[in-house]
């Protein structure tokens, strides 16, 4: 019998939905319950390939190939386990099964309402995640803010499947108390106002979480009660931490699922929550600090830096340096930068590590060409993460084996010599204008080499990774870059096509690229075999 926590944000978007979520997760699952979660966005796009970084964060990649919101990412770190593409959603992939069933007859001639239609096939969603998942807890985060047009759907779906079973569901309101400081004072008006939108939608909220910079304190949270209608034990105090994965504690502190469970009378299968504790404790005993500089061009929206664009990237690195007893501190460096002047790549020799990321197309490519051209000759850590590896190759075909004008069809469809070169099987998808969801999606296998780092980080000859990409190694220029000394030591078995580079250690401390995205596979409990060998070889560095 599946109980349903819907979680809602209020006031302000970013405000921590998905770390509620899955902070409420782990905790239950801490209790012996098994959990799954689930993700509405409210955007008309189909998935979250297609949205842009710089607005709305890192796109996630699932197991099963599902391009969805970075809060699925969050969800599988948090619980430990693999979330799959029905545990996501979009307006624009409901109305297009919708859509999709009304072309195919599936009403019988009737007429199709948004209202009840669209909640329907959001809780027929629902439904299949539970069929499938035996789940004792789903919970369900709605993204966007009460009170916008954009995810009333997802709250008539949430009111609906109350008023169908009222014992089995219960609303989270997650609200920003402001604090200005030429008021001086922690302001509670606005969640007033979010509470009266969500009662609107017909939903009264059976608990807030009170996200703000400080503690609440009992008087604001008193004036809540009052004028939200709840018990004043029904609103948690969550401040800003200094990291994330300290909220399930505070939480745990506030007896937060405590009142979950006596919402829907039930005890915990059992308690164990040593497990969590003891990452926590390795985290604060984490003291020696190194600098990891992030190569990356989707940092900036107006004068503000998204550091959400690579947010999977920046918690591997902190699960494999908390893991090796560092305390990593990260730095956003813009490859734009380096292509206007060269002068700055200097910069990097401050940094202990470079990551050169994910991306797409050609703004700021030179950039980090020439940064990778620095790294390499400096002899400083490096890790090159999908568009990072094919990067990698291009500049050692350019300056080792002296491949003039070696480049990448993405960057140069006419270049001489295509040591990165679409997919055959993406060029019709290209030639189609068949964009969204088509490209190398989800988990693949990977051979790797023995004798090699990959190797030595893995421990195994054949692994799973997840794949996000068009383009690949042009397989012509094997031989010639491996006579210059460039490393294949990781292929697909299947296709043959290659997965990881890399420089012999006898020439480089660390380098190593993967055309996946190992970051996708990192857990707080669990860090990724290659973070963990790039952190390793920083360390051992910055002692010698």
């Amino acid at each position: 019998m599946t109980k349903f926590i819907f979680i809602i944000g209020g006031v302000i978007s970013g405000v921590g939905k998905g770390i509620t979520t899955s902070s409420i997760g782990q905790l239950l699952k801490s209790r012996g319950f098994n959990v799954t979660a689930m993700k509405a966005d409210p955007y008309v796009n189909v998935d979250a390939g297609t949205m842009n970084p710089t607005e709305h964060g890192e796109v996630f990649v699932t197991k099963d190939g599902m391009e969805t919101d970075q809060d699925i990412g969050n969800y599988e770190r948090f619980l430990n386990q693999d979330i799959l593409s029905m545990n996501y959603m979009t307006t624009g992939s409901v109305y297009k099964s919708v859509i999709d069933q009304e072309r195919n007859l599936k009403f019988n001639g009737k007429c199709v309402s948004v209202i009840p239609g669209i909640p329907n096939e959001i809780i027929r969603r629902i439904k299949i995640v539970i069929e499938k998942t035996k789940t004792d807890f789903l919970l369900f985060e709605i993204g966007g803010t009460a009170g916008e047009y954009q995810n009333l759907i997802f709250l008539e779906a949430a009111r609906m499947l109350h008023l169908e079973n009222p014992d089995k569901v219960m609303y989270i309101l997650v609200s920003y108390m402001p604090q200005p400081n030429i008021v001086g004072e922690m302001k509670t008006k606005p969640t007033q106002y979010a509470v009266r939108m969500l009662n609107s939608a017909g939903i009264q909220p059976d608990i807030i979480i009170a996200r703000a910079s400080s503690s609440l304190d009992n008087v604001r949270k008193e004036k809540i009660a009052t004028f939200c209608n709840i018990r004043p034990e029904n609103i948690i105090s969550a401040p800003d931490e200094d990291y994330i994965y300290k909220v399930p504690v505070n939480f745990e502190k506030n007896g937060l699922i405590d009142l979950i469970l006596k919402k829907f009378s039930l005890e915990p299968k059992n308690k164990n929550g040593l497990v969590w504790k003891k990452f926590i404790t390795t985290i604060d005993n984490a003291k020696k600090k190194l600098k990891i500089g992030i190569v990356g061009k989707y940092f900036e929206t107006g004068d503000f830096t998204l550091s959400d664009s690579y947010i999977s990237i920046i918690e591997a690195i902190k699960h494999a340096a908390w893991a090796k007893g560092i305390k990593p501190e990260i730095y956003w460096l813009n490859s734009l930068n380096y292509e206007k002047n060269e002068n700055k790549l200097k910069e990097l020799k401050k940094m202990d590590g470079i990551i050169v990321p994910g991306g797409f197309g050609k703004r700021g490519i030179n950039g980090k060409i020439k940064t990778i051209k620095y790294v390499r000759e400096n002899k400083i850590p490096f890790l090159g993460l999908c568009y990072g590896m094919q990067l990698a190759t291009i500049e050692f075909a350019r300056n080792v084996a002296l491949i003039e004008k070696a480049n990448s069809t993405e960057i140069d469809s006419k270049t001489e010599n295509p040591v990165i070169d679409i997919m055959g099987d993406q060029k019709a998808n290209l030639n189609s204008k068949k964009y969204g969801g088509t490209m190398r999606l989800g988990t693949y296998d990977c051979e790797v080499a023995p004798y090699t780092i990959a190797y030595s980080a893995y421990k195994e000859r054949l692994i799973k990774e997840r794949h996000r990409h068009r383009y690949e190694f042009n397989n012509k220029y094997i031989k010639l870059l491996k006579e210059k000394g460039l490393v294949f030591s990781g292929v697909n078995p299947e296709r043959d096509l290659v997965e990881i580079i890399e420089l012999p250690k006898k020439t480089h401390p660390f380098f190593v690229g993967t055309q996946f995205h190992p970051e996708f596979k990192s857990r707080p409990l669990l860090p990724h075999p290659l973070f963990l060998a790039f952190i390793e070889a920083i360390k051992k560095l910055s002692s010698s």
